[in-house]
């Protein structure tokens, strides 16, 4: 009897074991689990640079200060819009050059094998068409400026990247997507179009850099760039000469999407405290790329390069803050510039270029 109850407990025993083993075995296949969505998750992240998803609203937000009205439910619909835009050019621009990634950056999610290519370009079809979607809720005007958008998209990643058009094309498409903000929440992009012409200079350095971040090459992108930069924010630090009165204002030049003053209106002297934001604004914008793109001019390097583009980038953000203070849209001006932190912050889990 006792042997017999040895025995059983010994087979007691064996079980605890048995279910312990299978306790561990199925701890760590859950382990492997969450680990492989994870890296799943990560690899979609990479794919689509989401930190730079940060630099996509004001672009609609700036285009609806350029007019004069405050965003509704519209302009959401159109930062909506931008979004899945923006992120459709993201994966297609990686499964246009994943020949070149595999090459030049074999640690990209495409040529990696962490994502398949068909997959990316049934993600850029899908983002492009909910885009697309977004834009037609918004109404008739949002769509005529979404539809050009989209195109110049896919005719950028798909062939324009790598010609002397390149700049030019994806500086049209910033442009764009702040006249989509426009055109979403008030039917007139027309009275954004300076705002438009200015950020898309911007991308059209930004993007001139970049054409040698893989690379490296001659410093004179850089420098063209660093310029770009300094001229920029000498135009957009002029805000809409409200300090300036009477026989000053009638005097004063008109600055590109600033109403002419009204003879004989009258303002008090002395800065006003939007005038000061915008200048605050100019200054960020400068003091975010000048450093990365001097050491990018004196040594351009890739990883200097990559840096001076990632920089252009966040520097999105506050010109665009800075066009919508120029545009008397504070309160605008202040929910974008809210965005720059953030952006900085995710960028350093993902990079954006």
């Amino acid at each position: 009897m006792g042997g017999s109850v040895g025995a059983s407990g010994g087979g007691v025993a064996a079980s605890d074991v048995s279910v312990g083993a299978s306790d561990g075995s199925v701890a760590a296949t859950a382990h492997c689990g969450d680990a492989a969505r994870s890296g799943r998750a990560r690899a979609w992240a990479e794919l689509l640079r989401l930190p730079a998803l940060f630099s996509v609203p004001g672009d609609a937000l700036a285009g609806t200060a350029a007019t004069g009205a405050a965003p509704n439910a519209r302009t959401l619909l159109a930062i909506g819009s931008s979004l899945c835009l923006y992120e459709a050019g993201m994966a297609l621009n990686d499964w246009a050059d994943r020949d070149v990634d595999a090459v030049e950056r074999p640690h990209r999610p495409l040529p990696s094998g962490r994502i398949r290519p068909a997959a990316a370009l049934t993600a850029a079809c899908a983002l492009t068409g909910a885009g697309l979607a977004l834009a037609a809720r918004a109404g008739r005007p949002a769509l005529a400026v979404a539809a050009p958008l989209a195109a110049t998209v896919w005719a950028y990643d798909l062939g324009l990247k790598h010609t002397p058009a390149g700049p030019v094309a994806m500086g049209a498409a910033r442009g764009l997507d702040l006249l989509l903000g426009a055109a979403s929440t008030t039917g007139r992009p027309r009275a954004a179009l300076p705002s438009a012409a200015l950020l898309g200079t911007h991308t059209i350095a930004v993007t001139t850099v970049s054409r040698q971040e893989a690379r490296g090459g001659s410093p004179l992108a850089p420098l063209a760039a660093l310029a770009t930069t300094a001229l920029l924010t000498r135009v957009v630090a002029h805000r809409s000469l409200r300090h300036l009165t009477g026989r000053q204002q009638a005097a004063a030049p008109a600055l590109p999407g600033i109403p002419a003053a009204r003879p004989g209106r009258q303002e008090p002297g002395g800065p006003q405290p939007g005038a000061l934001l915008t200048t605050a604004l100019a200054a960020a914008y400068a003091a975010t790329t000048a450093r990365p793109y001097v050491h990018a001019a004196l040594n351009p390097s890739p990883p200097l390069t990559q840096r001076a583009v990632g920089a252009g980038i966040r520097a999105t953000i506050p010109l665009q803050a800075t066009l919508a203070s120029r545009s008397r849209g504070t309160a605008t001006a202040l929910l974008i510039a809210a965005l720059a932190p953030l952006g900085a912050r995710f960028a350093k889990k993902v990079s954006v270029t």
